[in-house]
């Protein structure tokens, strides 16, 4: 089994292994950095929601309250892998990130927790993506040449996405109604539920 503290190189971690770490490891901390109204549909037993924004906003903070057996996880990786990065330049350098996201540690018979059935972000983002490229070209042939610029814009957007792991349409659709939960993570509810970590008591006792 691999020990993060011997190949803090290898940051994928495969669903049977998580599965096995819950059952062997007390200082397994699982994060889910998707939207809370994601984490309500389907999320893995025992991990806490600190969407990608919030943990941005915070990550020193976090980082500092974190040891050293880390697992992030959202829908396919795309986002942890965000997370992950903030966190190693915070100093977390053995954090990592489920392959295959929730949905694959589900289909691998992990213990999920199940509520309202809706469509994941990236889902969404598609099927926004894929209507405005519709759009711009319908609306190209039927009303104005210049309105295939917005298919045009639209490429080229999720090129940069691709290019810089980000997701602007992501964010801007994430602050939709629909995509809002009862209870949104805040930094008193998502950052501090967290135990100061090693980091944190030192600095405090330095000071």
């Amino acid at each position: 089994m691999t020990s993060p503290s011997k190949a803090t190189a290898v940051t994928a971690l495969a669903p049977g292994t998580l599965q096995s770490w819950f059952k062997e490891h007390q200082d397994l901390v699982v994060i889910d950095v998707r939207s809370a109204a994601e984490f309500e549909s389907m999320h893995i037993r025992g991990s806490y929601n600190v969407p990608l924004p919030l943990l941005s906003e915070h990550t020193d903070e976090l980082a500092a309250r974190l040891g050293s057996r880390v697992v992030l996880v959202c829908q396919s990786g795309a986002r942890a892998e965000q997370a992950r990065q903030r966190l190693g330049g915070a100093g977390i350098g053995t954090a990592y990130v489920l392959t295959g996201g929730v949905p694959g540690f589900a289909a691998a018979g992990g213990d999920v927790v199940r509520g309202k059935n809706r469509w994941d972000l990236e889902r969404q983002v598609r099927l926004a993506a894929g209507s405005l490229v519709v759009l711009g070209l319908a609306g190209g042939k039927f009303v104005s040449p210049k309105i295939r610029m917005l298919a045009a814009a639209i490429g080229t957007g999720l090129t940069f996405s691709a290019a810089t792991n980000t997701c602007a349409m992501g964010q801007a659709i994430s602050a939709m109604p629909w995509n809002k939960a009862a209870k949104e993570p805040t930094r008193e509810s998502a950052i501090l539920q967290f135990p100061v970590g090693p980091a944190a008591e030192a600095e405090a006792k330095a000071s």
